[in-house]
């Protein structure tokens, strides 16, 4: 099953019940209400929140970033209400904190960045439901030499709202006025708790091996997680060895997908159609109509996302080197594994389907395979809308006397929810220094240079939208796969011919179609070799397309992994060599 999770969704309303259910008493909000006075220029600047933690979250200082949260209704907690849709999310705001002691106050004023409003003097007077939330930061000593603060991944998968070891508010209601000033104090009594490693099933087991080159490059111990489907007769059948796919993609905790129970008939709807189609995998898996293989699911959330994009990168280290030569041949040498590259392939969708491919590429003689599923931008002259080597501004298409916003996230019908200044808005105030844990934040890290603090060196003003054509070179000349295919072909075609397998909508939701077309162009006029790929495009279908287009993307999705493991196993065997080891095919 591909995760098509929203590439930046913090957006977690499943959470919510739980989360309500599970609030504890904490200490009221007490808001000190100064005296209307007579209307000033800066009169909605006096309004101050602060915020601190209690001596039982922690008795020890604490780095990180604190947000403030806004919402209109209390049908869910406010953290679980902020996202990238303008028309749907709650207000943010945050400040980063250092050395905060409990029971001291972080301050959140007119000066502290939000979203979707940039200002406290821009919130209407009226009743919020009000939260605090600090997002705790780790220190690490890099062996680049820079020491940095980032958010260390607790096994949620870089989600700050609900990543073990927060600190948080209970909600409350609390009438707010900007042009009446004063002071709104908020303490965070509630630790959000660790979460419970899944348990080993007969088909399902979970794995977490320590990874000695990014141990190595962020200074302190680093682990990659895997999850790994067992063919059926893996234990009747101990000497047979089978092949490999990788599953890429966005952070899952528990393999998805798969069910081994017939689906819950209290269930309507999508959940209930999720569970038909897992149930069938589990029934195909089992009765022989699959193909016999080892399924990975790579984890490897990391401090700046739910996911490294599987190459080395300066900043976030050496990820590819560590899935490709520690990882996957830990897995194949425990769990049977043929270990050749004839019998390997790899596939996802969104975040996976730019991953799959690029493992292929940096990797050419690693896989026999990659089905890339809506991938993130595959040629930078369409990062989404914006071609960062001739395009001079991300946020505007500018004209000689007006400019017109670009947008960034729109619906099927065409509708814009999302502009780019306002994605990256949502970002800056998640985190700055590019610490946002969220999309544009990764890219920047995975693609971009180190800057001079340590930090991911920006693309773009964050602010203004400004582009630095110096830093888009680098990322041209390291990760813009069109452009490496193209300047490499020589020496990558020939190892690369009839491996390349794209699906996209042609109404994706961030216009990841517009940099796959380009990458099509190229690809169809390869000679010596030809690249002897496909691509395949889903009329009006939204991200994430993955092949089938009678159906809505998102129920198609659902069928993906049966249709590349069948896809995947009839190129191995078209392609394997004389006397290569078919003892899976029993």
């Amino acid at each position: 099953m591909i995760l098509r999770r929203s590439r930046r969704a913090s957006l977690l309303p499943y959470l919510a019940a739980a989360a309500m259910l599970a609030l504890a008493a904490s200490a009221p909000l007490v808001a000190d209400k100064k005296p209307a006075g007579p209307a000033h220029a800066q009169a909605a600047s006096s309004l101050r929140f602060e915020i601190s933690f209690s001596r039982a979250a922690s008795a020890t200082p604490v780095n990180g970033r604190v947000y403030l949260l806004l919402s209109t209704n209390d049908a869910e907690e406010p953290r679980t209400e902020i996202g990238e849709k303008v028309n749907e999310t709650q207000q943010i705001f945050g400040v980063d904190v250092n050395g905060l002691a409990p029971g001291a106050a972080a301050v959140v004023d007119d000066s502290a960045l939000g979203y979707p409003l940039s200002h406290l003097a821009d919130i209407p007077a009226g009743d919020y439901y009000v939260q605090a939330v600090l997002n705790r930061y780790t220190t690490f000593h890099r062996a680049d030499g820079h020491t940095v603060e980032l958010p260390m991944d607790e096994g949620e998968g870089q989600q700050w709202n609900i990543k073990p070891g927060n600190f948080y508010s209970t909600p409350h209601r609390i009438h707010i006025d900007p042009a009446s000033g004063g002071v709104i104090r908020i303490e965070m009594t509630q630790v959000i708790p660790p979460i419970a490693r899944p348990k080993d099933t007969k088909y399902i087991k979970y794995l977490r091996v320590q990874s000695q080159v990014l141990t190595k490059f962020w200074g302190r111990p680093m682990y990659l997680g895997a999850i790994l489907l067992l063919p059926e007769g893996w234990y009747s059948h101990p000497d047979a060895h089978y092949p490999l796919l990788v599953e890429q993609g966005h952070f899952q905790s528990r393999f998805r997908g798969f069910r081994t129970t017939p689906p819950d008939p209290d269930l309507t709807g999508f959940a209930h159609t999720e569970q038909v189609y897992a149930y069938k995998f589990y029934q195909d898996w089992t009765s022989g109509r699959l193909p016999h293989m080892l399924i990975l699911v790579i984890q490897h959330a990391n401090p700046y996302f739910d996911d490294s994009y599987a190459v080395n990168s300066a900043n976030v280290g050496p990820y590819g080197d560590a899935i490709t030569k520690e990882l996957i041949p830990f897995i194949e040498k425990k769990f049977h594994g043929i270990g050749q590259q004839w019998a390997r392939a790899t596939y996802g969708g969104s975040t996976g389907g730019w991953e799959a491919p690029a493992s292929q590429v940096f990797y050419p003689t690693f896989y026999n395979g990659a089905w890339a599923f809506c991938p993130d931008p595959v040629d930078f002259h369409r990062y989404q809308i914006v071609d960062i080597y001739d395009d001079k501004n991300a946020y505007w298409l500018q004209g000689p006397f007006g400019r017109v916003p670009r947008p960034d996230m729109r619906d099927p019908d065409g509708t814009i929810v999302s502009t780019m200044e306002s994605s990256n808005q949502w970002e800056r105030v998640l985190g700055s220094h590019g610490r946002s844990t969220q999309q544009w934040g990764i890219w920047q890290a995975v693609f971009g240079p180190v800057g001079s603090d340590g930090y991911p060196k920006p693309i773009w003003n964050p602010a203004t939208g400004v582009i630095d054509h110096q830093v888009a070179e680098y990322w041209r000349e390291h990760y813009d796969i069109e452009h490496i295919l193209q300047s490499q072909w020589k020496t990558l075609g020939p190892h690369l011919v009839g491996k390349i397998h794209v699906s996209v909508g042609t109404m994706d939701t961030w216009y990841l179609n517009l940099a796959v077309k380009r990458l099509q162009k190229f690809l169809d006029h390869t000679n010596n070799p030809y690249f002897a790929g496909s691509f395949e495009y889903g009329p009006g279908q939204p991200h994430c397309y993955t092949g089938k287009p009678n159906l809505p993307a998102r129920i198609g999705g659902l069928s993906a992994t049966e249709r590349v493991l069948r896809a995947a196993a009839k190129r191995m065997l078209d392609t394997a060599p004389v006397g290569a080891d078919m003892s899976w095919r029993y």
